[in-house]
């Protein structure tokens, strides 16, 4: 009987050895189902992903070849810039300069607005990246209408590059235009004083013109918005300029940077700093009266107080910046 009990009681355990192997089985079987399952679904969304991609880049094409698109009466084409000029900004925006941007709850969802920044950088690649930055981190994704210097728009290719991505010449008459009819303006009073000043000299703003920005803003009533951009002085560090070679060219400066004209085309690459943008609290113009625009002391101080905001801002950011790099 014992004998019995103890092959009956083997076969048991012999059972349920079998038992939980074939469980064991069948839930790896069940895993990797599930797991093939989960490949498949990400297979399929990626393939559904590269067609509505193919599909958005042919319906594009399709727009351009039967100019079926909008481009309003400065040459601004909204779609040409979103989809493709600021494309291919954007990896710098992300990856190289890493831009951390602050404050853009002070940029209104709707309405006309003054964005007045700091310039620097020897190339104003700083209003590419502000331009950026209001587009893809706004809410309501708004397009920033740059104000640019005479020398961008005469140059052949340059020019009409700019147009469509929105710019216009710095002057009065466009500026209110805009402003007018509710868009974004940005501006950079320190003009090439500013993106044209030495290393020595970084993050210490130049002198903001007349304040012709100032008067547009009181003129049609709109706030005005101080932006400071900390990291573009370091993207082309200027130790020294070619005078006589900037004659010859018509430009304003030939700069010399520990990159450029040393290392070629190589040169022209930035260096990759780490960039802050903040947008600060609007200064508001509707407050004043019909004919402030045209009272000189009224637009000096508060061309000032803008100023003062921005270089304040300025040395905060830099306080708060751990490394030009990282």
């Amino acid at each position: 009987m014992t004998s019995t009990s103890e092959r009956l009681l083997a076969v048991a355990h012999a059972a349920q050895d079998a038992g939980e192997a074939l469980a064991d089985v069948l839930a790896d079987a069940a895993r990797t189902a599930e797991e093939a399952g989960a490949r498949a679904s990400r297979q399929r969304e990626s393939g559904g992903e590269l067609e509505e991609r193919l599909a958005d880049v042919l319906a594009f094409l399709r727009r351009r070849l039967t100019g079926d698109f909008e481009v309003d009466d400065f040459g601004f084409d909204p779609e040409l810039t979103d989809t493709v000029l600021m494309a291919l900004a954007r990896p710098l925006y992300q990856r190289w300069f890493r831009v951390e941007v602050r404050g853009i709850e002070n940029i209104p969802d709707t309405g006309g607005a003054l964005v007045v920044a700091n310039h620097s950088g020897a190339i104003a690649i700083d209003a590419l990246m502000t331009g950026i930055a209001v587009h893809d981190e706004h809410p309501r994704h708004r397009f920033l209408r740059s104000l640019g210097a005479d020398l961008v728009f005469q140059a052949p290719f340059l020019g009409e590059l700019a147009r469509k991505g929105g710019a216009t010449l710095a002057s009065n008459p466009d500026a209110e235009r805009l402003l007018s009819r509710g868009e974004l303006v940005g501006v950079w009073p320190e003009g090439f004083k500013g993106i044209g000043k030495p290393f020595s000299e970084r993050y210490k703003l130049q002198r903001f013109g007349r304040g012709g920005f100032v008067s547009a803003a009181l003129r049609t009533r709109t706030p005005i918005i101080p932006c400071a951009v900390v990291g573009a002085e370091e993207i082309y560090p200027i130790l020294g300029n070619m005078p006589t070679l900037a004659r010859l060219l018509g430009l304003p400066y030939a700069p010399v940077t520990p990159t450029w004209p040393w290392l070629g085309p190589l040169g022209l690459v930035p260096l990759p700093s780490k960039w802050l943008i903040e947008f600060g609290a609007p200064v508001h113009t509707d407050g004043f009266g019909a004919g402030a625009a045209d009272d000189p002391m009224l637009v000096f101080d508060l061309t000032d107080q803008v100023r003062q905001t921005i270089q304040q801002t300025l040395y905060a950011l830099l306080v708060q910046r751990r490394s030009v790099f990282f």
